[in-house]
């Protein structure tokens, strides 16, 4: 095979270091798929290069597509009307704003910090990687394994937790649409089967079009923000600003209104995690290192300001908070809705936009859920790796990797035939694993900051400020991990106890138990791969 030679630009550290890179396609592991058939930029084959990866996958997304990826996976101003309840009830509607408020501050800083790694370290990966390379010595193995397993299990429920929200929002309008129709578990199972499947074709054999989708699902993201905003600044009644602003409430029999509000801050943390799905394409980013954060921060700021809107306007128009709350559809937006348009069609109409773009943050789901897993599996963290790993030529897509999700979700759809609180707390895996996994790297991070041992390049670098931004961060993700496992009421009964602790907590003594019997002996990490430059 004829040498190829990379002549990598220039690429400052935090520290201002410059570094310049000669690379080789033949050190690099170009010879399976041919560099026609998957297009990369100089950068990025430096960063493979120095991350010890061989590119099988195709480099299709560029900034919009990928930031529209992660856009629509957060849903934020759609999740707003979708989990508010939580908030509702522990807060009132000055809880949720002012939380609102307090919880995007803190992501600014939690995704800073993550795109300062993404721009190190832009792999598939993600988390797990990160805490590999920068982790003390002496446990990186351990905690990136552990990691790793945490964010698997963590991307593949929120698989069947978004598709299941979908699910539900479908048998919510039957529920407004149909006064025979009755809410049955089977329906859910089957309703989570048919959108997972439906996310599945986009990933498989319409995998080459998602970029493109993607873009188009951003449009569409912000047209139906506007398409619900409208009919509810003209048609809704009002509250007053007064009520909305600082009326707070402890409908959850707390001991104090801050607890209260603490417990409902769980509202706004749902709709603005998840922006590291863009991560877990990395290997399918075009200038990964530079647009991957780009898109990160973009994402956050998007959402966050059609969030806020949309929360404030919601406030405005919701009306008796009671009444809203007792909905026969299961969701008080889907009843706003009916109220202020006196209208089946309407409200069907502007719950349908809701549906659609759900049903779009499925799709994203799916494919982060299964680069995760391919990633993983690439690095012998899984059983039957090579498997999972398998990247068939032509397709350039761990088509492995995504039936087995589309297997999993399928298998977890059948616990809400059984029973709605098991599958819900099983669902609910993926917050605090997401979470943890966070704090994970990000304490590994600043460890090796303390330490003054030198860092990656990073093309999107925090410089100086490195250090309080991460401490910033772990601040406010430790406190948020800790409420993500309060109920929402008391006094607690199994039907409403938040059972979130005991299956994070299994996962994790699951994930321990299976790296001394296999892991250790099998699974020595990404960082064992990477070339220090």
């Amino acid at each position: 095979m004829a040498t190829t030679n990379y002549d990598l630009a220039e690429i400052k550290n935090g520290n201002g270091i410059v570094h310049t890179h000669d690379i080789r396609e033949q050190d690099f592991g170009m010879d399976a798929p041919p560099r026609s058939h998957i297009s990369l930029t100089q950068i990025d084959a430096g960063d493979m290069y120095r991350l010890g990866k061989k590119q099988e996958l195709n480099r299709n997304f560029r900034f919009i597509s990928i930031m529209g990826f992660a856009v629509v996976l957060m849903g934020t101003w759609e999740g707003q009307l979708s989990v508010s309840t939580f908030g509702l009830i522990d807060g009132g509607f000055g809880g949720l704003i002012w939380c609102y408020i307090g919880v995007f501050t803190g992501f600014v800083f939690v995704y800073a910090s993550m795109s300062e790694m993404a721009s190190m370290a832009p792999t598939s990966g993600g988390q797990y990687h990160w805490v590999s390379e920068f982790a003390p010595k002496e446990c990186q193995k351990f905690l990136s394994y552990i990691t790793g397993w945490i964010c698997v299990m963590g991307w593949q429920t929120g698989i069947a937790s978004i598709a299941f929200l979908a699910g539900t929002q479908i048998q919510g309008l039957l529920v407004l649409n149909l006064e025979t129709y009755v809410f049955h578990r089977w329906h859910g199972t089957l309703l989570v089967i048919a959108v997972s499947s439906f996310s599945v074709i986009f990933n498989t054999i319409a995998a080459k079009q998602l970029p493109m989708v993607e873009g188009l699902v951003l449009i569409l993201h912000v047209f139906g923000f506007f398409a619900i905003l409208i009919p509810l600044w003209v048609l809704a009644p009002r509250n007053s600003a007064s009520v909305v602003f600082t009326q707070f409430s402890n409908n959850g029999g707390w001991s104090n209104l801050g607890l209260s509000c603490l417990v409902g801050m769980l509202s706004p943390v749902f709709t603005l995690l998840g922006a590291d799905s863009a991560t877990h394409m990395s290997e399918e980013i075009k200038d990964a290192s530079l647009i991957l954060p780009r898109s990160i921060m973009a994402s956050l700021f998007l959402n966050g300001a059609l969030g806020f809107i949309m929360l404030v306007t919601y406030c405005f128009c919701l009306g008796n908070v009671e009444d809203i709350l007792g909905t026969k559809t299961g969701y008080p937006f889907i009843q706003v809705f009916y109220n202020i348009t006196n209208s089946h069609g309407g409200a069907s109409t502007m719950t349908a936009i809701l549906i659609i773009l759900t049903v779009c943050g499925c799709i994203s789901n799916v494919a982060t859920a299964s680069r995760q897993l391919f990633a993983f599996a690439r690095d012998g963290g899984m059983p039957f790796s090579p498997f999972l790993a398998h990247v068939k030529p032509g397709w350039n897509v761990p088509v492995n990797a995504v039936m087995i999700s589309l297997f999993i979700t399928i298998c977890l759809s059948m616990i809400n035939i059984g029973s709605t609180v098991a599958f819900n707390a099983i669902a609910s895996l993926g917050v605090a694993s997401l979470l943890s996994s966070y704090i994970l790297s990000f304490s590994c991070l600043m460890i090796k900051r303390y330490r003054g041992e030198p860092l990656p390049p990073a093309r999107w670098s925090l410089g100086r400020y490195g250090m309080l931004v991460n401490g910033i961060s772990v601040a406010f993700l430790s406190i948020t991990f800790i409420f993500s496992f309060f109920p929402l009421a008391t006094p607690v009964v199994p039907s409403t106890m938040n059972w979130n602790v005991l299956i994070y907590c299994s996962a994790i003594i699951f994930a321990v138990g299976f790296y001394f019997l296999r892991g250790k002996h099998v699974y020595a990490g990404p960082v064992s791969i990477v070339k220090q430059l």
